[in-house]
């Protein structure tokens, strides 16, 4: 058995290759990109803008590319706005920005009371769900276990294949106000000795989505500026755009008229991936190392040095990537990054952890020159430098920090659903053959 999955395997490894003349003959935009590195537009979105760059037309008619300070934008309103109105008026923010991603629209006061107890009261789970959580094989993958139970819960609505845009709303606001109880319970489930129910803390109706998480994830109320920064990062990572792989695949998905369940998994599926979700953790893993490697970690010369090493695939996982830096759109700046840069010291601070935040400055101050040095690229830090240094300063395990990007960009992956249900026209793109020709059929009796 053994013998013919290796050779499975090789011939996969031969005909699937990809020929570079093809692709340049063909003008063929793999992974939907233009030659300049921008996205090829397949589809139209009011959700989210994500500018980093302007196209300018020389005075020869040609096209360029500048790097401009980067832009996040939900339904025509900068993010930086939205952050900061709530934190100027004291308040949570996250239940606003789902408000606004699911309607287009930012909500009146009343409006705002009624939708967030909406979904404090959908946070329940049943207890079925909670079995099926608690009685599931011993496991370590929180974004499987995550699918898994998301998955699962269409087996609790008794309309579960409706595309009526009534039943999909219904949906997709369950799911977004069940997503935090889900994972906290996924979480403890995967901790426990002995499976029991009495362990799993109660979701709290009354409180904001931020502070039900932290409490339901440690059984302690957080602080409220632990709080408060947790509910930035929910606004932060709510929405980027429908080109994002999680979110293009959630739209894909829904394009071919399949149940919110199997709509929103698709994204879950899509973020597991480590070339989308998991930047945080390898940015994590990255820093360990560096601080197990460099001794003087004051020293911009010996940071530069192996930062150096890395980038020439001796030092680090031998990928010759910096983790943390460089983005699809952004090239000058990430503004939720210059936001937590600020804020992950204060939090550094409270738990004394400010030698290794300094740490992290040096290093987005380096390794960006390193890159423009040895790669001629314009590349700058991005969220998942300092996101999950910060959940690491707020006690948050590392299992957790994908399922939480999930638990927030569900909002963005919902607004993208309905409005693909709205816009109602299946995906289809084209593929170019890579075979020279037709191929005449052997029997088997003469191959």
């Amino acid at each position: 058995m053994d013998a013919v999955i290796k050779k499975v395997e090789a011939l996969a490894l031969l005909h699937d290759k990809i020929d570079p003349k093809i692709v340049k003959e063909k003008n063929i935009k793999l992974g939907l990109r233009n030659e300049d590195g921008t996205g090829v537009f397949v589809g139209i979105t009011s959700k989210g803008q994500v500018i980093g760059y302007e196209k300018v037309i020389s005075g020869d008619g040609s096209e360029k590319v500048n790097p401009i300070p980067g832009k996040l934008y939900y339904c025509g309103y900068d993010v930086e706005d939205l952050v900061a109105g709530k934190e100027k008026e004291q308040r949570f923010g996250f239940e606003e920005t789902i408000y606004l991603l699911l309607t287009g629209e930012l909500p009146g006061k009343e409006d705002l009371k009624s939708f967030s107890k909406e979904l404090g009261r959908k946070r329940a789970l049943p207890r079925e769900a909670k079995e099926i959580i608690l009685n599931r094989p011993k496991h370590d993958d929180q974004m499987g276990s995550l699918h898994t139970i998301v998955s699962a819960m269409h087996l609790f609505d008794k309309n579960p294949n409706s595309t009526d845009i009534k039943d999909v709303v219904r949906q997709c606001i369950d799911l977004i106000a069940k997503f935090p109880s889900i994972i906290a319970y996924n979480y403890q489930a995967a901790l426990m000795m002995k499976k029991d129910f009495n362990k799993l803390i109660e979701p709290d109706p009354d409180l904001s989505t931020s502070e039900n998480f932290l409490l339901m994830l440690s059984g302690k109320m957080p602080d409220r500026f632990t709080a408060e920064l947790f509910d930035t990062m929910l606004i932060f990572h709510a929405e980027h755009g429908g080109g994002n792989n999680s979110t293009f695949s959630t739209r894909c998905v829904s394009s071919s008229g399949a149940n919110t369940y199997m709509a929103l998994c698709a994204g879950i599926g899509s973020l597991s991936g480590h070339l989308h979700g998991g930047a945080n953790e390898a940015v994590v893993r990255m820093i360990s190392d560096v601080k197990r490697k460099v001794r003087d970690w004051e020293s911009d010369k010996e940071i530069a040095s192996y930062l150096e090493m890395i980038l020439e695939k001796k030092a680090g996982d031998k990928t010759g990537k910096i983790y943390g830096l460089g983005h699809a759109v952004y090239t000058l700046s990430d503004p939720r990054a210059v936001f937590l840069e600020k804020k992950a010291e204060e939090l550094a601070t409270m738990a004394g952890k400010e030698k290794e935040f300094f740490l992290y400055k040096k290093i987005s101050r380096i390794a960006p020159q390193l890159v423009r040095e040895k790669k001629g690229k314009v590349v700058c830090t991005n969220v998942d430098f300092y996101s999950g240094f910060v959940y690491q300063c707020m006690g948050i395990p590392k299992a957790l920090f994908t399922p939480i990007f999930a638990m927030a960009r569900v909002s963005g992956w919902s607004a993208h659903r309905i409005e693909e249900i709205v816009q109602g026209r299946i995906i289809r793109p084209s593929y170019v053959s890579s075979l020279k020709g037709e191929k005449h059929y052997i029997s088997i009796s003469k191959r």
